[in-house]
């Protein structure tokens, strides 16, 4: 989308409309940063003021974060998103939780009820992609496709005002997934999403409102087949630990 010099009337608000529209149709996507105040001076051709009092009032709504001595980067796609930014960048990690049950919960149920076949086929060809990106060993990449799975199941909810306020999030969302999966990606599978899918497709909203609900705490059954085998093992092991310990604190106790 191409920049243009705005008419003399109003020279501020049509920047900041334009600037806007860059943002929200993903021109300069979350995370990036935007063209520096010269740039943005020669391609719009109005004065540095006008471009340094567009930006602050997009940073005051929440879409802009200026970093003195990096630049200025994308924080929301939405004065809504940037707003929950600010409100809930510190929340507690249980507030957390909550909330993304309660919504994802939500979602399902409702996706399960009204479902298309487009719908079905983007969330099994989704599932594929957080297999490959999974395997890769990318969490960066794990986390986008993850996202985008999540915000799936809002879209087959057929809900505008759930997937909007889902969507408005942005940024908050990514995080708290890349707090799930950490740092790098440990080597056993991810929490496996295909008992959702498999809900949702047979119409199920109950199962796929609890599947669903259940993700944001790690709750066992969200987890993979592989890593609840690898967990029983660990405890078994650490059972026969602790009964060999006491065999042989009781040999020690008869020979003395």
């Amino acid at each position: 989308m191409t920049l243009t010099s705005p008419r003399r009337t109003g020279l501020t608000d049509q920047v900041i409309a334009q600037l806007r529209t860059q943002i929200t149709s993903g021109e300069w996507p979350v995370g990036s940063r935007i063209p520096t105040e010269p740039e943005l001076v020669e391609r719009l051709g109005v004065a540095r003021n006008t471009v340094r009092e567009a930006v602050r009032a997009l940073a005051h709504n929440g879409l802009l974060d200026i970093r003195q001595g990096s630049g200025t980067y994308v924080r929301a796609t939405s004065e809504l998103a940037g707003v929950m930014h600010r409100r809930f960048a510190d929340a507690s990690p249980r507030d957390v939780a909550e909330v993304r049950s309660m919504l994802e919960s939500s979602a399902a149920r409702l996706a399960a009820e009204r479902r298309t076949e487009r719908d079905l086929g983007q969330l099994e060809a989704l599932l594929v992609r957080r297999d490959d990106a999974w395997a890769s060993g990318e969490a960066e990449r794990f986390v986008a496709v993850d996202t985008t799975f999540h915000l799936a199941v809002m879209a087959a909810s057929h809900n505008d005002v759930l997937g909007e306020l889902y969507a408005d999030l942005g940024d908050l969302l990514r995080g708290w997934l890349r707090d799930d999966v950490g740092p790098e990606l440990r080597p056993e599978q991810p929490m496996d999403h295909r008992r959702l899918v498999a809900a949702i497709r047979a119409g199920d909203g109950e199962r796929a409102a609890a599947e669903a609900a259940c993700y944001p705490f790690l709750c066992p059954g969200g987890r993979a087949p592989q890593e609840q085998q690898e967990q029983q093992e660990q405890q078994e092991r650490q059972e026969q630990r602790e009964q060999q310990a006491q065999r042989d604190t009781g040999d020690q106790d008869t020979s003395g």
